[in-house]
């Protein structure tokens, strides 16, 4: 039945097949609930293989994604509530009415612009957006730094942002000097806040450089394993491990890391 042609309406039907008496247990017993765990789970495949630069895999793990969305409409199809081509319909609508320059006569200069008038736009189509704060779009659930770049990216659409980056060098700077003070007096809880507003400055930085922060800091992370495995490897072969080394030695091969150029 499925094997001469797969095209989007045989996935659909495979979905529903899977759901259905007679079916896989597993995918019948799945909820909207039970699925958010894996929808994270393939987003995150989906980036690691952009950043392996690998198509093949990046295939294969978009159609991991893909799969997502066709999973929650069929349950709530089961449930009455929409299905697919709901789904598919929306968005269609949406990317349309989101676009005025593409499909209608507004003229739009550039992105900046356009990212602009999308805002604008989103929020004239939120019925119950009066009185809220231009924040407020913000999902709760995002991870920290992807939340703390888009609150300051809706900031500084409102006008809230600084005119120069070197003003936010100079703020985390100030952060810093409050770090070192909340250290100094051992209040935990003072010592939390202030990091946090170190962390939130980084991010503002990387933003108004057009600098992804969470690219940032996988690229410091990567570097850090690279160079740690770099140590790791030198000692075994003098039969050593990382605990019976002095921390010069640790320092002079960390150093030795770095200057090898080993793109670490």
């Amino acid at each position: 039945m499925y094997s001469e042609k797969y095209d989007f309406d045989t996935l659909v039907a495979i979905m529903r097949k899977l759901r259905s008496p007679g079916g896989c247990p597993w995918d019948a017993e799945q909820s909207h609930e039970s699925l958010k765990r894996y929808l994270l789970e393939e987003t995150y495949e989906v980036m690691e293989a952009i950043d392996d630069d690998s198509s093949e895999r990046l295939c294969e793990e978009l159609g991991d994604l893909l799969l997502q969305p066709v999973f929650h409409s069929a349950i709530a199809e089961e449930n009455g509530e929409f299905d697919i081509s709901d789904v598919i319909r929306t968005l269609c609508e949406k990317l349309v009415r989101r676009h005025p320059h593409v499909f209608g006569e507004m003229e739009i200069k550039n992105s900046s612009e356009q990212t602009k008038n999308w805002e604008n736009i989103k929020k004239s189509e939120k019925r119950d957006s009066a009185g809220k704060s231009i924040l407020s779009g913000v999902p709760s659930t995002l991870p920290a730094l992807l939340k703390a770049q888009k609150i300051t990216e809706k900031a500084a659409m409102a006008g809230f942002d600084w005119e120069d980056a070197r003003q936010i060098i100079e703020k985390i700077k100030e952060e810093l000097n409050e770090l070192e003070e909340a250290f100094n007096s051992g209040e935990r809880k003072r010592i939390e806040e202030e990091l946090g507003d170190i962390i939130f400055s980084s991010v503002n930085f990387g933003r108004f450089l057009s600098i992804n922060p969470e690219d940032a800091l996988h690229a410091t992370i990567s570097r850090f394993q690279k160079r740690f495995s770099h140590m790791e490897s030198t000692l075994e072969k003098q039969g050593k491990s990382l605990n019976e080394a002095e921390m010069e030695e640790l320092e002079r091969l960390w150093c030795e890391a770095k200057e090898l150029g080993k793109q670490i």
